[in-house]
């Protein structure tokens, strides 16, 4: 994306969308590198995120590995904590959050068309918006199949 942006902005136009509203692009900024890197600093900001959930989700301790509670207070607080029910389930977590932010990205390529594109039109065809948010819906459901199959497993686990 950023090397797309980067062969991208010497050809673009003086002004860059700042905005896309409901009826298109209805405010615009001068062009600059923040202004036409938006789509890619976002990414980048969300790649480092979602990398760190998904390598700390690795390091958890699962309950399964967890010692028994010696008293009824550590068994309550071990209950509050959210846990992988194992290991598997830890990188299940772990590989589903760096598919949804794979997707994530794809998502941001139809606004990165969008902001780079050379013409300077308000216009914006009907298939960016809902494209872009399919992409980032779809991003979710391996995040809710690997919670739902960690929850399964932990009531496995308690039966």
């Amino acid at each position: 994306m950023a090397v797309w942006g980067a062969v991208r902005y010497p050809g673009l136009p003086d002004r860059l969308p700042a905005h896309i509203g409901p009826d298109g692009i209805d405010a615009w900024t001068a062009k600059g590198v923040g202004a036409a890197f938006v789509p890619v600093f976002i990414y980048a900001g969300l790649t480092v995120v979602l990398t760190g959930c998904a390598a700390l989700a690795t390091r958890i301790t699962p309950q399964d590995e967890l010692p028994e509670p010696r008293n009824r207070w550590s068994g309550a607080a071990a209950a509050m904590t959210n846990r992988p029910a194992s290991g598997v389930s830890a990188r299940r977590t772990a590989r589903s959050l760096l598919i949804m932010n794979a997707l994530s990205g794809a998502g941001f390529l139809p606004l990165c068309w969008l902001q780079w594109r050379t013409p300077e039109t308000a216009a914006v065809p009907a298939w960016v918006m809902p494209g872009t948010l399919t992409l980032f819906l779809l991003g979710l459901v391996p995040v809710g199949v690997a919670c739902a199959r960690d929850m399964a497993e932990k009531r496995t686990a308690r039966a």
